[in-house]
């Protein structure tokens, strides 16, 4: 793979802490995208904000609203994660599809390209920028506009299941399983409406746990534990 789009995981992020930031597991994240980086691997990258706010859990307030706070809850990750990217001397660029003053750049295709020819990592935060849309939709989506040969999901869990296996003990794994059957099945390896652009746009995927041992350069050179999902 020449160009990959990676999905991190906000609660991933916030390890055993569940809020806010782990430092040690943004430090292994931004040492494997270092690795990458210098073997050429063009790679983009999502982040959720489930360690800080998701939209649809904010029931008290307007749902618009509350989609626009988890909207710059990804903001805030991508800074955050991004800048310690950059201790490790790659340059970095948070990029969002609505102004943010001079704390972001606007998101365009071909700004995007122009970061990946000069071995720029862009952050793509703000989701698709309008609300009821999750930021699995907006990691395809972008993925999709960069023509990334993959979506890579790093998550909480390591892999695509049956069914919940927090609480399906019955619930197992799959090795392989293909976008067709992921929605036939309804399975939540991304939101329907991600899955379905992603089956549209022929985008393969491949489903891990964040916190396994270099699991984000196991998925892209492809000995990994989780789930290719095939388009």
């Amino acid at each position: 793979m020449k160009r990959v789009l990676l999905k991190l995981s906000g609660e991933a992020l916030a390890g055993t802490k569940g809020t806010g930031f782990d430092l040690g597991t943004v430090e292994m994240v931004a040492d494997q995208i270092a690795k990458l980086h210098e073997k050429g691997l063009e790679l983009g990258i999502v982040i959720g904000g489930g360690n800080f706010w998701r939209g649809r859990s904010g029931n008290e307030i307007d749902r618009t609203k509350s989609d626009q706070i988890g909207m710059l809850a990804t903001v805030m990750n991508s800074i955050y994660v991004s800048d310690v990217v950059r201790t490790h001397g790659i340059i970095t660029s948070v990029m969002t599809p609505f102004e943010c003053g001079s704390i972001t750049k606007l998101f365009s295709k071909d700004r995007a390209n122009k970061y990946f020819s000069k071995g720029i990592v862009p952050f793509f935060a703000g989701g698709t920028g309008h609300p009821y849309f999750s930021t699995d939709t907006g990691a395809v989506l972008r993925a999709v506009e960069i023509e990334a040969d993959a979506l890579l999901l790093a998550k909480a869990v390591d892999g695509v299941y049956s069914g919940d296996p927090k609480t399906d003990k019955t619930a197992v794994r799959y090795d392989e399983i293909s976008l067709d059957e992921v929605i036939e099945k309804g399975l939540k390896v991304v939101d329907m409406t991600a899955s379905i652009l992603a089956r549209e746009n022929h985008l393969a995927m491949r489903v891990f746990a964040l916190n396994e041992k270099d699991s984000i350069v196991r998925a892209v050179e492809g000995e990994f534990k989780g789930t290719i999902v095939t388009a």
